[in-house]
C-alpha cells in the first residue's frame, strides 16, 4: 500500500480504541492471573489459566490496533448509523423480569415464558416450533444441570424437582 492509497490516521477510529479497551482488559486479567499463582505447568495454580488468557487477550488486542492503524476503521458515528433500539430494549426488559422471577418462581416455570417470549417477540419463529423448543430446552438443561451434574436450581415456590 503506497502512501497515496493508506488512510488517514484518525483518533475517532472505533477500531482502534476497541484495541486499547482489549489490551487494558487484557491486563487486567494477566494481573489477575499473577495475584491468584501461577504454578508450573505440571502443577498449575488458580491463577494459571487467567494468565494465558490475558496474553492471548492482549495479542488479539495488539492485532487489532495494528489493523486500525494500517488499515483505518469506521468511526464510532458510523456504527451507530441506523441502529434499532426496539430489540435490544424489548431484550434488556424481558431478561430483567426473567432476574426477578427466577428465585421466586423457580428455574422452569420462568425459562419457559423466558424463551416463549424470545422466540415469538424478538425473532418471531412459528407457533409450531416456539412452544416445543420453549419447553424443551429448559426441561433438557434443568435435566442435565439438576439431575447430571447435581447443580442446584432455584425451585420456586412450587418445589419442582
Amino acid at each position: 500500500m503506497t502512501d497515496q492509497t493508506r488512510p488517514p490516521f484518525r483518533l475517532n477510529n472505533s477500531e482502534l480504541w476497541t484495541g486499547v479497551l482489549g489490551i487494558a482488559l487484557g491486563v487486567f486479567v494477566i494481573r489477575s492471573g499473577l495475584k491468584l499463582k501461577l504454578g508450573t505447568i505440571n502443577d498449575p495454580g488458580s491463577g494459571f489459566m487467567l494468565f494465558y488468557i490475558g496474553l492471548l487477550m492482549c495479542a488479539f488486542a495488539v492485532t487489532i490496533i495494528l489493523a486500525s492503524v494500517t488499515e483505518g476503521g469506521p468511526t464510532f458515528g458510523s456504527r451507530w448509523e441506523g441502529a434499532s433500539w426496539g430489540k435490544p430494549g424489548a431484550i434488556i426488559v424481558i431478561l430483567s423480569a426473567y432476574a426477578f422471577a427466577l428465585e421466586p418462581l423457580g428455574f422452569l416455570i420462568s425459562t419457559i415464558p423466558l424463551m416463549l417470549l424470545l422466540l415469538r417477540v424478538i425473532d418471531p419463529v412459528r407457533w409450531t416450533l416456539a412452544i416445543p423448543l420453549a419447553v424443551l430446552a429448559p426441561v433438557g438443561v434443568w435435566w442435565v444441570l439438576k439431575r447430571g451434574l447435581l447443580i442446584q436450581l432455584p425451585s420456586g415456590m412450587f418445589e419442582i424437582g
